[in-house]
């Protein structure tokens, strides 16, 4: 193992503690950190598969903690899942120019940061209500979608969008944000599946998944032992790092 792969493996490692501590799978993270290495030539539908998987791992973790510590409501998170499921597979089931890829994923981590951004400093002592199908359903619908056509699970859409509605407090959307990334996740393999699409590279992804096992056990155990104030702000600095490549190649 040379040295440039040891760093692309340390990479994973940070970025699954960081995402997991907040409920996230990483896939924003690893698709910057795969970018930046010798599988930045690979397609992206490649990229997205495989970064996926690593969701797959992370978000299970990371749900298992936040239900084990009692932050799931189900009411919750059900409709989010059952708009999005259908939309994710279409995404996955889309074969997506490069360059579209590119621009949406920029656009993507962008929007994410600013909405963030500005729920960062909301108040903490406050009553949450949880929407109505209405609004839920068609929000899960259009975030599986972008997930699916991007290659995320949706926590960086779906995440500010709670906070921002005041529909849960950070560890809640922690819960509810690792299984809506699980079942997307899940979805856009399903939709590269039946598309003929599935191109996932065993050999390699095992190495990085032992390596987001381990941080993301770590990272989502950490999560949901803190205060519920470093969460919002773990989150707002997971979705910095990951609009941060994307912002500095855009201005370049």
């Amino acid at each position: 193992m040379d040295w440039s792969q040891i760093l692309i493996l340390l990479g994973l490692f940070l970025i699954s503690i960081l995402y997991s501590s907040v409920g996230h799978g990483g896939a924003s993270g690893y698709l910057a950190i795969l970018s930046l290495s010798t599988y930045a030539s690979e397609e992206s539908g490649w990229l997205k598969q495989h970064v996926w998987c690593l969701n797959l791992v992370v978000a299970a973790i990371a749900f298992y903690h936040y239900y084990k510590a009692g932050y799931h409501i189900k009411k919750l998170t059900i409709p989010f899942i059952l708009g999005s499921i259908p939309f994710a597979i279409i995404g996955g089931y889309l074969e997506v120019n490069g360059g579209i890829y590119d621009f949406l994923l920029s656009i993507t981590l962008m929007w994410a940061a600013y909405k963030l951004y500005q729920t960062k400093n909301d108040s903490m002592d406050e009553n949450f209500t949880e929407p109505d199908l209405k609004i839920a359903l068609p929000t899960g619908a259009g975030i599986g979608l972008m997930s699916g056509i991007v290659g995320v699970g949706g926590g960086i859409f779906l995440s500010p969008i709670l906070l921002l509605k005041k529909w849960a407090d950070p560890k809640t959307v922690a819960a509810t944000s690792a299984l809506f990334i699980w079942v997307n996740s899940a979805a856009g393999l399903f939709g590269a599946s039946i598309s003929n699409q599935l191109d996932i590279d065993f050999n390699i992804l095992f190495p990085f998944i032992v390596v987001v096992l381990i941080g993301g056990f770590i990272g989502s155990k950490f999560g949901t032992i803190a205060k519920q104030s470093l969460v919002r702000m773990l989150l707002v600095l997971v979705l910095m790092i990951a609009a941060g490549k994307r912002i500095i190649e855009i201005i370049i």
